[in-house]
């Protein structure tokens, strides 16, 4: 898979998967179901922040790629910052996450723009989250750059994302059942982005101070299950009869595997580094 193929690094794939918060929906609902072992990342994003911020106020925190507002929420909750911005590119996203999240303190706001181009002046940040998104920019470093842009001198970045072979046991699952027989030797997902090179992408632009990575654990309870999150993956070129059809998925998977519960583990990489200056 080229940087062109890779759904996560093609403008156009972006713009289909993100057009809706159904898919993104769908895929967490099947995962936190599955999961089995491993920390709930916006909890472990807040526990850093509190043990990293510079001083106790927060006066501004940008949530980067922020999805349907998980993190967001976290963080306005735990935090309590005088001002808290969920960036996102999908409208769809944001109009989901502001749902969530019912947005009427004026201190949470979220804003659709793209993060090679933050809407925030240079400096003004106290924290910076950048969760699971920078697998989605074919150039990384030049987000992380502009990230640090926009920290304050002494303000913080909180970086996550994925090991490369998250889900592998999947991929040999599809494989094996004859739906993608090239599944499990396709490029990543997160080949721009992953828990092999998060830190050197990083290290360039701003120093570290904290990096940690953790094993999750999942186990899906049936082939049902399974295509729950199979029909929510742009990795896999299934049949176009099965494509988007958890039904159809679990159907065809049934009639070349036993039916019974699929485990799989990823890593989640916390990466925390701090802009240069400022008082600790």
């Amino acid at each position: 898979m080229t940087a062109s193929t890779n759904p996560f690094l093609d403008a156009t794939a972006q713009e289909e998967l993100y057009r809706n918060a159904s898919r993104l929906a769908a895929r967490t609902s099947a995962l936190h179901r599955a999961k089995t072992w491993g920390r709930a990342v916006a909890e472990v994003i807040a526990d850093l922040a509190t043990a990293h911020l510079p001083a106790p106020e927060v006066p501004l925190v940008i949530d980067v790629g922020c999805g349907r507002g998980t993190s967001s929420r976290v963080l306005a909750e735990r935090l309590r910052p005088r001002r808290l911005i969920g960036i996102d590119a999908s409208a769809a996203m944001l109009d989901d996450a502001r749902a969530r999240l019912g947005v009427t303190d004026s201190a949470v706001s979220f804003v659709q723009a793209d993060f090679r181009h933050l809407p925030v002046p240079t400096g003004a940040c106290t924290m910076a989250v950048a969760a699971f998104c920078l697998y989605h920019a074919p150039r990384p470093e030049a987000v992380i750059a502009e990230i640090a842009r926009a920290l304050t001198s002494g303000g913080i970045a909180i970086l996550v994302t994925k090991s490369a072979d998250s889900y592998h046991d999947l991929d040999i699952l599809v494989a094996d059942a004859g739906l993608d027989p090239d599944a499990s030797y396709r490029e990543s997902l997160y080949a721009a982005a992953h828990s092999g090179n998060l830190a050197d992408l990083t290290e360039p632009v701003l120093p570290i101070e904290h990096f940690e990575h953790e094993e999750h654990g999942f186990t899906f309870t049936n082939l049902g299950h399974v295509a729950e999150y199979l029909a929510t993956s742009p990795k896999y070129q299934l049949p176009a009869e099965l494509r988007g059809d958890p039904t159809a998925i679990a159907s065809a998977l049934r009639t070349r595997l036993p039916d019974e519960p699929v485990s799989t583990t990823s890593v989640v990489t916390y990466l925390l580094a701090r802009k240069p200056g400022g008082e600790r």
